[in-house]
C-alpha cells in the first residue's frame, strides 16, 4: 500500500533510499530468491549470502573503477570506528600521523589519533570556526608521517574539497573519510592508501562502513589492535567477513 506522503530526512543519521530498493528489499524480506529464509536470518557463511556480498563487491568495483590490488570491506561500526581502526592498521612503525581537520568529523579522527599515535594537526592555529580551508602554503605537513587524513566533505558544517592539494602531498599516503560524498563522482585511486564512508548517506542503511585499502598497506597492524579491527583479517576470512556482518 503506497503512502499518502513521503518525508525525506535531510537531518543527521540516514538518509534517503530510492523507494525501489526499499521496495524490492520488503518484497524479499521473508523469503530470499526461494530459500525459505530472509537475508536478517540467513547464515553469513551460506553460499546464498557469499553471493550476495560478491555481487556487492563486484558492482561497487565496476562503479567506481576499483583497482585489483584494493580491497574492499563491509565492516561494522560506521565510520566513525575507522578514526582508531586507521591508526591501528598503519602506525605499528611510524606513530607521527598528520590530520588536516576542518570539520566535526575529521576532529573526531584528530581525537583518536592522539591517543592512539603521534597525531599532527597540519593547521595551526586550529580553525575555531570550520567555514573555510587557509591556503596550502600555510600548512604544516609532517614529511615523515604515515599517513594525512582528511574529510572530504564535512556534513555538519558543509567544508567540500574541490581543489584539494594532491601534488603538493603526492608523497604521503593519504586516507580519506568520504562518507557524505561517496559514489557522488569518480575517483581517482592512484592519489590514496585508504578511503573509508559510511553507507549511510548514498550507499544504504546505516551500520555499513565500505573501506577501500591498498593492498601494500595490510598486514601491519599495531600490537594492540584488536582482532576484529585488523584489515587484514577480514580479508583472510570466507566472504571476506570476519564476523557475522550488518
Amino acid at each position: 500500500m503506497e503512502s499518502s506522503h513521503t518525508v525525506y530526512n535531510f537531518s543527521a543519521g540516514p538518509c534517503c533510499l530510492p523507494k525501489e530498493v526499499l521496495k524490492k528489499a520488503q518484497d524479499e524480506l521473508l523469503d530470499w530468491h526461494g530459500t525459505g529464509v530472509s537475508v536478517m536470518e540467513m547464515s553469513h557463511r551460506s553460499k546464498e549470502f557469499e553471493q550476495i556480498i560478491q555481487n556487492a563487491e563486484t558492482d561497487l568495483r565496476k562503479l567506481l573503477s576499483i583497482p585489483d590490488n584494493y580491497k574492499v570491506l563491509f565492516l561494522q561500526g560506521g565510520a566513525s570506528l575507522q578514526f582508531g581502526s586507521i591508526c591501528m592498521n598503519l602506525l605499528k612503525d611510524n606513530k607521527k600521523c598528520n590530520y588536516l581537520v576542518t570539520g566535526s568529523w575529521s576532529a573526531g579522527a584528530f581525537k583518536d589519533g592522539k591517543k592512539l599515535g603521534d597525531a599532527h594537526e597540519v593547521i595551526k592555529p586550529a580553525l575555531k570556526e570550520y567555514t573555510g580551508v587557509p591556503e596550502f602554503s600555510t600548512w604544516s605537513v609532517e614529511q615523515d608521517a604515515a599517513f594525512f587524513h582528511f574529510c572530504d566533505n564535512e556534513t555538519i558544517y558543509g567544508v567540500e574539497f574541490n581543489n584539494f592539494p594532491y601534488e603538493e602531498l603526492k608523497d604521503q599516503t593519504l586516507v580519506v573519510d568520504m562518507s557524505s560524498n561517496f559514489c557522488t563522482r569518480p575517483i581517482d585511486w592512484n592519489k590514496y592508501g585508504v578511503v573509508y564512508a559510511g553507507a549511510q548517506k548514498n550507499v544504504g542503511p546505516a551500520g555499513v562502513c565500505i573501506t577501500i585499502i591498498r593492498e601494500d598497506l595490510l598486514g601491519k597492524p599495531t600490537a594492540t589492535c584488536p582482532t576484529v579491527c585488523d584489515w587484514e583479517q577480514h580479508t583472510k576470512a570466507a566472504g571476506q567477513c570476519f564476523n557475522t556482518p550488518c
